[in-house]
């Protein structure tokens, strides 16, 4: 079961509350504490590309687009 299919079937059962929590139960996705899917671009949300050095804690795409405000310089 995908993410997105787990919200899905979170928004159909709101309005039982009985089988919402059975189904939270079994089928919720586990509690990561390390690997990639535990860190997200701050900006867009995005698992892959990210860069965490000094704690930019952003993607490769969003850091390519705010590196000059951020204070990196580009060098050639």
């Amino acid at each position: 079961m995908t993410a997105s299919d787990y919200r899905k079937m979170i928004k159909q059962l709101i309005n039982k509350p009985a089988k919402l929590q059975k189904f939270l139960k079994h089928n919720k996705p586990k509690d990561r504490k390390f690997g990639i899917s535990t860190r997200k671009c701050r900006i867009c949300g995005r698992l892959g590309g990210h860069i965490r050095k000094y704690g930019i804690n952003l993607c490769r795409q969003c850091f390519r687009e705010n590196a000059l405000k951020l204070g990196f310089k580009k060098y050639r």
